[in-house]
C-alpha cells in the first residue's frame, strides 16, 4: 500500500476507529505508569539490491542502495489516543551502467499522525507526510503530501482481525489506492500478518527473537531532473517517476539489547521499476538478491 493520509474528516475517523478498534477510552489527563506505549520511536535501515539487467538492452544494468532514517515522538491526548510527530529521510542511490536514468531519488518529510495505540501498535489512524520528493534539486513542484488512513477491527475475538486502509498522494498513480488484509493469531508464537503492502508470516520463539517470511511492495513518487537516457524514446525534463521495489525474503530480529532491536534480512527483489506514468514510459530491471540491516528503538 502506498503512503496512505479538514476537521470533519478527522472527527469521522475518530468515531469509526473507536467503533471498530475497541471500547471508547476514558479520559486520562496525563501519562501515568499505566501508559505502557513507547513515546519515542527511532529507526534506521539500509537495503542493498545487487546488480541486474534492465529489460531494455540499451540501458545495460543497475543496482540500488536504499537508506532510511526516521524519528517520531508520541504525545498522549487521552486514553489510548496519541498525536505522533516526526521526521523521515529516504534515499535511493543507483549504480551500474551510465544510462541516463536518475542517479538518486530522495525525500525529506514530516510525520503528522493521529493514532489509537494498544501495546505499542496503532490499531487505527490518519497520517500526513508533507515534504519534498526529488532527484537532486529541491523545487516547488517537488512538494507532495502523501497520506494514509487505516482501521483494524476484530473478525474473531482474540484470534482474527481485519485491516482496511486507503492511501494516496498528488504524484501517485493512481492518486488514491486501497490496502489492508487480515491478521490471524495462529498460536502464541506464530501469526499471519496478511496486510498489504507488507504481508508476513511471523514466528517468535521467545521474547528476544522474531523471524519473518515476508513480502514488501514499496512504491513512492519523485520529481526528477533531466532524464536523457540511451533509449531515444525516454528523453524527459522535470518528469514525475513512480519508483517501486517488490521484495520477498527472510528477516531475523533480535530484541535482547533494550531498547534496541537489531534486524538482518535477505531475499530477492523480484521487480525494480521506474514508471514515468505521465509520459507512458517505464523501465524494468530483472530480479536480483538483496541484503538488509536495520536498527530500531522504542522508549
Amino acid at each position: 500500500m502506498q503512503r496512505i493520509r479538514s476537521s470533519i474528516l478527522i472527527a469521522f475517523l475518530v468515531v469509526n476507529a473507536v467503533a471498530f478498534g475497541g471500547p471508547t477510552p476514558e479520559p486520562q489527563p496525563a501519562p501515568t505508569p499505566a501508559d505502557q506505549n513507547s513515546h519515542d520511536l527511532f529507526s534506521f535501515e539500509s537495503t542493498y539490491t545487487f546488480n541486474s539487467d534492465f529489460h531494455e538492452t540499451k540501458l545495460g544494468n543497475g543496482e540500488s542502495l536504499y537508506d532510511d532514517f526516521s524519528y517520531d515522538h508520541r504525545f498522549l491526548i487521552t486514553g489510548k489516543w496519541y498525536f505522533r510527530a516526526g521526521v523521515e529521510y529516504e534515499r535511493f542511490d543507483f549504480g551500474g551502467s551510465e544510462n541516463g536514468l536518475p542517479n538518486h531519488l530522495q525525500s525529506a518529510y514530516a510525520h503528522l499522525a493521529l493514532e489509537y495505540v494498544v501495546h505499542d501498535h496503532a490499531g487505527a489512524g490518519i497520517e500526513l507526510d508533507p515534504g519534498v520528493y526529488f532527484q537532486n534539486r529541491i523545487t516547488g513542484d517537488a512538494v507532495d503530501v502523501p497520506w494514509k488512513i487505516f482501521v483494524s477491527f476484530p473478525l474473531k475475538k482474540d484470534k482474527v482481525f481485519g485491516v482496511i486502509g486507503l492511501g494516496g498522494a498528488l504524484y501517485q498513480h493512481p492518486i488514491v489506492a486501497p490496502g489492508g488484509g487480515i491478521i490471524w493469531l495462529i498460536s502464541d508464537k506464530t501469526r499471519l500478518e496478511g496486510v498489504f503492502p507488507k504481508p508476513a508470516l511471523v514466528y517468535e520463539p521467545n521474547d528476544d527473537w522474531q523471524f519473518r517470511l515476508l513480502g514488501e511492495l514499496y512504491y513512492e513518487s519523485f520529481r526528477t531532473d533531466d532524464v536523457l537516457t540511451t533509449e531515444h524514446k525516454l528523453q524527459l525534463h522535470n518528469a514525475i517517476v513512480e519508483y517501486n521495489e517488490d521484495r520477498v525474503g527472510l528477516q531475523a530480529k533480535y530484541s535482547g539489547i533494550k531498547p534496541f532491536q537489531i534486524i538482518a534480512g535477505a531475499g530477492c527483489t523480484v521487480r525494480r521499476e521506474f514508471d514515468f506514468f505521465r509520459a507512458h514510459q517505464r523501465v524494468v530491471a530483472d530480479p536480483a538478491p538483496y541484503v538488509r540491516l536495520s536498527v530500531e528503538a522504542k522508549f
